[in-house]
């Protein structure tokens, strides 16, 4: 069921600031879900909250959100099923799970089944913040325009041309992904495992 924080987890703004985006909060702990939801109002997203996973399927259908930060372990139904059955309904906002352990397997099967990243509890409210903003950018940048830029290094995500100045640059298929899933994730460290599961995927 909803969380008793619903009444009051709705649309947050005021009639001169848009939100940078909607947000849906699903955890079974009432103190970080009102920790999230509260911080993250107050860096200007607009949050709902759910305490499971089924509340969290209804509300994500209701309101439409642009990202969901979502927990693993719910009472109900891990976060992993409920990614999954988003994406069985063709709900394909990107998903930033919590996870309680630093578990290499749970983050593995997270990138498979559609999260986009993850972060590990006890979390920073700065790294959650930074985390939302940067997959909030990768998203929109895919969604909104082919063409990638990253000092003087163009690339054509359509056409698959990469130039630097004025040079084009010859790439293999999988060097083309390596370079643009670097591009999507400017100033930020990316580990192995990322690595592997979204540029040569974890199945190879």
């Amino acid at each position: 069921e909803l969380s008793s924080l619903g009444e009051h987890t709705g649309a947050v703004t005021t009639a001169a600031q848009t939100p940078e985006a909607r947000l849906l909060v699903v955890d079974d702990e009432p103190n970080i879900r009102e920790l999230l939801a509260t911080s993250l109002r107050f860096a200007g997203f607009e949050v709902h909250a759910a305490a499971d996973g089924g509340a969290a399927l209804r509300l994500a259908k209701q309101v439409q959100p642009d990202l969901l930060v979502l927990d693993v372990m719910l009472p109900d139904m891990d976060g992993f099923t409920v990614t999954r059955r988003l994406r069985e309904k063709g709900q394909h906002m990107p998903v930033l799970f919590l996870t309680a352990r630093d578990d290499t397997q749970d983050k593995i099967t997270g990138l498979t089944v559609g999260g986009d990243d993850y972060v590990t509890k006890p979390f920073s409210l700065d790294e959650i913040i930074a985390r939302i903003k940067a997959i909030l950018r990768r998203t929109r940048a895919e969604d909104d325009d082919a063409t990638l830029r990253i000092g003087e290094v163009v690339m054509n995500q359509d056409t698959h041309e990469v130039t630097v100045g004025e040079e084009e640059i010859e790439l293999s298929p999988t060097e083309f992904k390596l370079l643009r899933y670097l591009m999507l994730n400017p100033n930020r460290v990316l580990s192995k495992t990322q690595i592997l599961d979204h540029v040569w995927e974890y199945d190879f």
